[in-house]
């Protein structure tokens, strides 16, 4: 079984912040694989089915963003799963937007919902897919909790539908084989920066 949770703020005046991309990512994955994400559990949203044989919840913490552990860790706990089976999806701003990173494990990265995931946890080592909103020289609280611009939002609406299918290769073949087919990738609009 595996469980795959987005990360985000719930409410409307979040909606369609940097910081809810997770979300989106997550989102996009169930409509993909025909999941309501309807049923109040876990301190979140959640929906699940079964995905090539293997069970798949699929989760939105309701906790605020700083708070996301605390969802996390009772499903996990519910569960009982091994990290290994835990896949967070998270906003990053240490990447442009139009990239992605898969990793089996790691530090929160500044990451206040990662911090608390890791914390709630009382370990790092669970697989994470990371989007990049890019980095404002800005106020980081109003970066991330503002919106993408026109051209920014047309590149997520490609990354988010990309992110879903690194999830859904993590689960077919595993966290190494997603990170070699999906760590290179790099949105057609970087690629003219170059």
């Amino acid at each position: 079984m595996y469980i795959i949770a987005g990360l985000g703020n719930p409410g409307i005046e979040y909606q369609d912040t940097r910081h809810n991309t997770g979300f989106h990512v997550v989102d996009y994955f169930a409509y993909k694989n025909n999941i309501k994400i309807s049923k109040k559990k876990f301190k979140g949203l959640c929906g699940e089915d079964t995905i090539d044989g293997e069970k798949v919840l699929l989760l939105k913490p309701e906790t605020y963003m700083n708070s996301s552990g605390e969802s996390i860790v009772d499903a996990v706990n519910f569960y009982n799963i091994q990290l290994s089976n835990l896949i967070v999806v998270y906003d990053d701003v240490n990447l442009p937007v139009g990239r992605i990173r898969l990793r089996p494990s790691g530090s929160d990265g500044g990451h206040n919902g990662m911090k608390s995931i890791i914390y709630q946890l009382g370990s790092c080592g669970f697989p994470r897919v990371r989007v990049g909103i890019g980095m404002n020289r800005g106020d980081l609280i109003n970066h991330v909790l503002g919106r993408f611009d026109d051209d920014e939002a047309k590149i997520i609406n490609d990354v988010v539908k990309v992110a879903a299918e690194g999830i859904e290769y993590i689960i077919r073949y595993g966290i190494d084989k997603a990170m070699n087919t999906y760590n290179s990738y790099k949105h057609e609009s970087l690629m003219q920066d170059e």
